[in-house]
């Protein structure tokens, strides 16, 4: 069963991955942030809040955690990971500037 876990590991390492969107590919000016597509429209790529969601959870569960003092404090933490993450996510895709 250990073999077939690190067959299945190094198999994962060697299979290349697409990195290029569809948008990527359509377009005809391609810098950074900022491309121009195939409609002359200028476009911007946005982060999708993956790192503030999972920055934000572990805060927010850390002080939920420490806000409820009572039994298990279980709820305090589940509450604090939910609204840390959701306020993580949304100061993570606030902060593009495309100019």
């Amino acid at each position: 069963m250990r073999n077939l876990f690190l067959a299945a590991a190094a198999a994962s390492m060697v299979v290349p991955v697409a990195t290029a969107t569809p948008a990527q590919a359509r377009s005809t000016y391609y810098k950074g942030k900022i491309w121009k597509d195939s409609e002359g429209r200028y476009r911007c790529k946005r982060s999708n809040g993956t790192t503030g969601l999972i920055v934000g959870a572990a805060g927010g569960a850390l002080v939920g955690r420490a806000i409820d003092t009572h039994g298990e404090r279980a709820t305090g933490t589940i509450l604090g990971a939910a609204a840390g993450a959701l306020l993580g996510r949304s100061i993570d895709r606030s902060r593009v500037r495309c100019r």
